[in-house]
């Protein structure tokens, strides 16, 4: 039941520490509201307007290369699910981000500065059964003007679903991101604010994020729905 715990302890905290039994909180249709929606967020100018040869879900080594990107490794993993906890399987995950001298894979930014041709920039997975998507990537550093973060978009074929950013939570930027601060509803914030943890017994530094998303799916859209098309 960790995977849930984001969504339980915020709803834990905005209830006053309502307490309700955990076979309501987790069967599909049943008290469907504890699940809030991942805030929809800017795309921003720099989804990469030429994409990548490789565009796999590790974005630390491009294509054959030996030789991977300069920062923090990081594993960046959750779930994506509909608003009754139903893990959604099928869905495209796209994320991209600046390389660790805070460089976007865009002409309008790579064109003019340099950035590490050592990382990918950008990278797309598909959800399992269970909803869950894996990356692996660096851990985001602060460009001008910006925090660190990751965008993250949600596609179904070509229609795009949701787009989101997910940022360090605790990160001192943060109090000054005027994309972040946009989100004015606290509670909402919190939902893209993500841990960055080491990873244990990591010889290299690795650290891991979890970073659940939930959509407003409609009931067409569910699971059960589907498969009786």
């Amino acid at each position: 039941m960790r995977q849930f715990e984001p969504f339980l302890s915020r709803r834990h905290l905005l209830t006053g520490g309502l307490v309700v039994g955990a076979a309501a909180l987790f069967r599909p249709g049943v008290f469907a509201e504890e699940l809030a929606r991942t805030p929809r967020m800017t795309e921003g100018p720099f989804y990469p307007d030429r994409l990548p040869l490789d565009t796999d879900n590790d974005l630390v080594i491009v294509n054959n290369s030996v030789t991977p990107a300069v920062g923090t490794i990081t594993h960046l993993t959750g779930r994506v699910l509909n608003g009754n906890g139903d893990p959604l399987r099928d869905l495209t995950v796209e994320i991209w981000q600046v390389d660790n001298r805070g460089v976007y894979l865009h002409t309008a930014d790579s064109g003019t500065r340099q950035r590490d041709t050592n990382f990918q920039g950008f990278g797309r997975t598909t959800t399992n059964n269970q909803g869950e998507y894996r990356f692996r990537t660096i851990r985001p550093v602060p460009y001008p003007g910006r925090t660190p973060h990751i965008h993250v978009k949600i596609k179904r074929g070509d229609r795009d679903l949701l787009t989101t950013q997910c940022f360090i939570a605790g990160h001192a930027q943060n109090r000054t991101d005027g994309i972040l601060r946009a989100i004015r509803d606290p509670f909402e914030r919190e939902l893209v604010l993500v841990d960055f943890r080491p990873v244990a017994d990591s010889r290299i530094g690795e650290q891991s994020a979890r970073f659940d998303v939930v959509l407003g799916v409609t009931p067409a859209e569910s699971p059960d729905n589907r498969k009786k098309k």
